[in-house]
């Protein structure tokens, strides 16, 4: 039961009684996937970028142009030309309003929506339906473009440069287009953004303050100054220019650097009756949701990995489960040394001995690292491996560390997925810097 702080000297014992019921009713708000959509590296629709995933090529390639050159890093996981043209979607005065990000937002919505046949038009729908899209980073570059023009004179900065830079405007341009009218929610946690949206987009609607939430995340940051940022905290891949689709490794012996890259996957949440009475189809179903802090170091994770411990576990909290009904984690796992260890350690301690049971993967090795929507991309192909019964894989594993030799890692090849227990459940982990830690727990749709 879910307890309510009530004044009961201001609204007396009846009052309160009612708000007490009400909050059992939100508690037992059951929140099913309704709609999925995504541009990314790996493809630019739901079916695409899932065919690709589950047949373990890389999308990575090198970034080309003299800028580059110089930097220590000059791979990247980029959306295709000949995949996706933002101009093709949106006319040149609209596209003066909006970042990049925003625009591949809105993009993957329009494909989330659609399959969730929702684009409501009564008022009381529309009021009920609300939006969750966060921004890992701003567009540097039109940070940097923008200064240049300051510096020709005042009149050269474009009225809408602010607006594109505010990290909230996928979800403000998205909730304008399509009149939603519920929460409009952003979220800013680095690479924990897009998980935190989902988290937060589905404890609304389970609290009753929407019956629909349209959410995840947008990233489209890569650029020279971008690059060379990351480079000197040493934290991109240097050592794979020459073989780009080798650069991000998750969980392998020869790791040391992510790779980023850029994109938007955008989930429906919908609360279950809302959902069945309209005739929805169901995709999955969020049980769960888990955050926590490391209080420890601006971008390492804490070393004992307690905080991915605390998410994790919170997750499963939530969920009113425990690590033996888990089959599956998709890990955050980046590529890096330190990361990736410390993860693949908070979970062989949260299975605590049978960690050998539960498979564990990681998709950045095909797209990259996304930033602020890796933990979206990654939960809708969590999403997807609960529906469909096939495990990701984690590609480039050439050598499988000495102390993670008793995982399941999904090597390089898909994996099929039935569980003896009859429902599939995974946990989803996102970590960004700052020490900001989220889990989701998602599962096949059961009656």
């Amino acid at each position: 039961m879910v307890l309510l702080r009530c004044r009961c000297f201001a609204v007396g014992r009846t009052q309160c009684r009612r708000l007490s019921l009400s909050a059992v009713s939100y508690s037992a708000r059951r929140v099913v996937i309704t709609g999925l959509g995504v541009v990314s590296p790996v493809g630019c629709s739901v079916a695409k970028a899932w065919t690709t995933i589950l047949s373990g090529t890389s999308a990575i390639g090198r970034l080309e142009g003299s800028v580059y050159e110089k930097l220590p890093c000059r791979v990247a996981g980029q959306i295709r030309g000949d995949e996706l043209d933002v101009g093709d979607y949106f006319g040149k005065s609209e596209l003066k309003t909006m970042a990049r990000a925003t625009a591949l937002a809105l993009i993957a919505a329009k494909e989330a929506l659609d399959g969730a046949k929702w684009t409501p038009e009564d008022v009381e729908s529309c009021q009920r339906t609300g939006v969750a899209i966060g921004m890992g980073m701003i567009d540097l570059m039109d940070v940097c473009e923008t200064n240049e023009a300051l510096k020709k004179g005042y009149n050269r900065v474009s009225p809408f440069f602010v607006p594109r830079i505010l990290p909230n405007m996928p979800a403000g341009q998205l909730s304008i287009k399509y009149g939603f009218r519920g929460p409009n929610h952003s979220v800013s946690t680095a690479c924990a953004t897009g998980a935190h949206s989902i988290g937060d987009a589905f404890r609304f609607i389970r609290y009753g303050d929407a019956d629909v939430m349209v959410c995840g995340g947008a990233e489209a940051s890569i650029s020279p100054l971008g690059i060379a940022g990351f480079c000197r905290l040493r934290a991109l891949s240097t050592s794979f220019n020459e073989e780009p689709q080798k650069s991000s490794r998750p969980f392998d012996a020869a790791r040391e650097g992510f790779v980023m890259g850029e994109g938007s996957a955008i989930l429906v949440l919908e609360e279950l009756e809302h959902a069945k009475a309209r005739g929805a189809d169901i995709a999955g179903e969020i049980l769960g949701y888990g955050l926590s802090g490391d209080a420890s170091h601006l971008t390492a994770p804490r070393e004992d990995g307690t905080g991915a411990m605390l998410a994790m576990s919170r997750a499963l909290k939530d969920a009113h489960l425990s690590p033996k009904d888990i089959g599956y984690v998709n890990a955050h796992a980046t590529s890096t040394p330190i990361g990736d260890a410390i993860e693949a350690r908070s979970i062989r301690t949260l299975f605590n001995g049978t960690s050998e049971r539960v498979a564990v993967s990681s998709t950045k090795g095909a797209h990259g690292h996304l930033l602020g929507a890796a933990g979206n991309l990654e939960a809708l192909f969590t999403v997807l491996a609960c529906l469909k019964g096939k495990l990701p894989p984690t590609i480039n594993l050439e050598t499988i560390p000495e102390e993670m030799q008793d995982m399941n890692l999904v090597p390089n090849e898909a994996q099929d997925w039935n569980p003896s227990s009859g429902r599939r459940i995974a946990l989803k982990n996102s970590f960004g810097f700052g020490g900001t830690n989220a889990c989701l727990c998602i599962a096949e749709y059961k009656e």
